[in-house]
């Protein structure tokens, strides 16, 4: 008796349980679609619905303290804020670290000089809203709440998309 079509069995069993019973994020929103509302915390403790946002232009941007290329994007990130504030852009950093990471998320603050809003998500709803399966995740999205564009990965000043979509939802 062979043992191959018994392991093949036994194989394709445990992959479909796995996959069966596993979370599997929600599919992301993509361009074009209405951007998800999700509750999230102030660095106070308070609780804010990412739509409150809406009527502004908006970069949301999904990061953690401990995620290195989020780490490498947000110098970019403050230099965006520095540049585009003032024509009405809200730049909303939204950290995925979980439990109580106040600590950590406000001594990122300082060393990175963060000045955009930061908000908190330790429960990482965005996470799972957003589709995200990877952090950094940026989403650009317009005055009415469209997403414009979406960036998963590091965003970069060498992105010529990018900036043009996010000149777009300024003007």
């Amino acid at each position: 008796m062979s043992v191959r079509p018994r392991f093949r069995a036994t194989l394709a069993f445990g992959l479909t349980t796995l996959c069966c019973s596993c979370s599997l994020p929600s599919p992301s929103p993509g361009v074009g679609d209405q951007a998800p509302d999700v509750e999230v915390l102030t660095l106070a403790g308070d609780t804010v619905a990412l739509g409150s946002f809406q009527g502004e232009p908006v970069l949301l941007n999904l990061w953690a303290t401990w995620c290195g290329p989020c780490r490498e994007e947000t110098p970019y990130l403050q230099n965006l804020h520095d540049t585009y504030s003032e024509r009405g852009l809200r730049v909303v950093g939204v950290s995925q670290d979980r439990g109580d990471s106040g600590s950590a998320i406000k001594a990122f603050i300082e060393e990175f000089g963060v000045a955009y809003t930061v908000l908190a998500d330790p429960e990482m709803i965005a996470t799972d809203r957003y589709g995200v399966i990877g952090l950094p995740a940026t989403f650009l999205v317009d005055r009415d709440g469209t997403i414009r564009q979406v960036v998963m990965g590091v965003v970069t000043p060498e992105s010529p998309t990018f900036e043009s979509a996010l000149r777009s939802i300024i003007q």
